[in-house]
């Protein structure tokens, strides 16, 4: 069954239904436009979301060397990826459904409109020819009439008794040529006709077919391409899928490789002190060798407190810059990315200069190119900031040696120096050491309860048990450090997390 045989007297029909087929394919193509523009706003949601719990700064650069939370970093990245993958599909979408549908589309809208305008003008065609064929017909209705008219007064003329022989003669030769020209307009009538009826059967029967035929052939590739379409929508999301797989793979992956127990030695390695812890307290016996105090010392005996190194007793100092007001640990970590950061600078700067003694080289030998001469101010500012750097440099490597070498000297030294205390209060005034340090009584700002217990065993810190109350002097600044006061009167410095401060 085709269109040109079953439907040839349908055309309004087929206009019609091939009208609703385009109409069709112009929604599918809107309908994948606003399915892409939900991928895209989806993805740009998800990029934004991405990025707004991403870490940023030195700390979070820091917090990021625990798996915690370099999981969860790699989680925001994987759905960073997550999102160009819903980008792609709205891209595949609209290049491969939409740009590509909208263009056949055209296609198909210019062929339609060819084969309807054949068929019309084949329609035309056969008009034309009847409205002929018609006209061929009147006139040899007419000429016939004339015709008969003619013969028939050459016969009342010929039967007249009064009519000459000239009458007779002239009415018979008008009656004759009104007939041929009858026979004429017959002829004419007859070969119109057959000509007519020749063009309407190649019209309905050839030409008419054959232009149904072809928009049935339209038609049909219209469906078949609006199903690849309807193909593309599923499968294009289909060939992103184990890229998606994988990032979702790789959410759990960063789940799967936290380990606690690794985040917790990366704790203390970086925030360990370094220091040793300090040795038992000799017993000071203020019975003998004690010189008579002065009256004032004797009515208001200040509270003998350890003295507190490397930290001042109201204010820590302000950073130094070879770091040495951090913990032995601590300092030799800074001190070594210090290093680090300078090394990284020299290297950058040293390519930096090796390409302009390359560029100068190429300026001598093609001096049409550039000028030698005025590459000479960068290459002098890049020569003095290697010459800084590496000053620099030499002043860390410097610290960092001390730093490393005197560890155990700087321990031996603070060990002996506790334990000598009783021998070297011998001589003097056991308050004058602690007269010009605690000249004024400071007052706590807070109290806290140890959780743990904590021996603080290296200058600037102090032992305290679990459970023990204590008054808080200086809150934590951001070093894992704080400064608290004793019952006893002891005071100095131990680890915020070993304490629970009392609101």
């Amino acid at each position: 069954m085709d269109w040109g045989t079953d439907l040839w007297d349908q055309y309004d029909v087929i206009d019609k239904h091939t009208q609703s087929g385009l109409d069709l394919v112009e929604r599918y193509i809107k309908f994948v436009k606003e399915r892409t523009e939900i991928e895209q706003s989806y993805a740009k949601q998800l990029r934004s979301l991405s990025k707004k719990y991403a870490k940023r700064g030195s700390k979070d650069e820091q917090d990021c060397k625990f798996s915690n939370y370099a999981s969860f970093q790699e989680i925001l990245n994987e759905l960073n990826d997550f999102a160009g993958q819903r980008e792609l599909i709205a891209e595949n979408m609209m290049t491969g459904i939409c740009v590509e549908l909208t263009k056949y589309l055209q296609e198909l809208k210019q062929e339609r409109k060819t084969h309807l305008s054949d068929a019309k003008k084949a329609q035309q065609t056969l008009g034309d020819s009847f409205k002929q064929l018609e006209s061929t017909k009147k006139r040899f209705a007419k000429e016939w009439a004339e015709a008969d008219k003619a013969t028939q007064q050459a016969d009342k003329t010929e039967s007249d008794l009064n009519a000459t022989k000239l009458d007779v003669e002239k009415a018979r030769q008008h009656a004759h040529a009104r007939v041929h020209t009858a026979e004429e307009c017959r002829n004419d009538y007859a070969s119109q006709l057959q000509k007519f009826n020749k063009e309407q059967n190649y019209f309905y029967y050839t030409e008419t077919p054959q232009i149904f035929n072809k928009l049935q052939d339209m038609d049909e590739r219209r469906i078949r391409r609006l199903a690849e379409g309807y193909c593309q929508f599923s499968d294009i999301e289909k060939n992103v899928l184990p890229i998606i797989s994988k990032c979702l793979e790789g959410i759990s992956a960063a789940g799967t490789k936290i380990n606690e127990k690794q985040d917790s030695i990366l704790f203390i390695e970086q925030h360990k002190s370094g220091f040793e812890r300090p040795g038992d307290v000799d017993f000071e016996d203020y019975t003998q060798g004690i010189k008579p105090a002065t009256s004032d010392s004797s009515l208001h005996p200040p509270k003998v407190r350890t003295k507190l190194w490397p930290f001042s007793k109201k204010h820590k100092p302000p950073a130094a810059e070879d770091f040495s007001h951090l913990p032995p640990e601590q300092r030799k970590k800074r001190l070594q990315a210090k290093i680090d950061e300078i090394t990284k600078e020299l290297q950058k700067l040293q390519d930096q200069s090796d390409a302009l003694e390359k560029m100068k080289g190429v300026y001598e030998q093609n001096p049409p190119m550039g000028d030698p001469s005025s590459l000479e101010p960068q290459i002098t500012e890049t020569a003095q900031n290697i010459g800084r750097l590496r000053g620099e440099l030499a002043k860390y490597e410097s610290w960092l040696s001390e730093a490393v070498g005197g560890e155990e000297s700087s321990n031996t030294i603070n060990n002996n120096t506790q334990h000598g205390v009783v021998a070297a209060n011998q001589g003097h005034n056991i308050y004058t050491e602690f007269d010009d340090e605690f000249d004024d009584i400071e007052n706590p700002i807070g109290q806290c309860t140890a959780l743990y217990t904590f021996d603080g065993n290296s200058e600037g810190t102090i032992s305290v048990t679990e459970g023990e109350m204590l008054s808080v002097m200086e809150e934590d600044k951001g070093d894992g450090w704080m400064r608290v006061l004793r019952a006893s009167g002891e005071e100095g410095y131990i680890p915020s997390s070993y304490v629970k401060v009392n609101l």
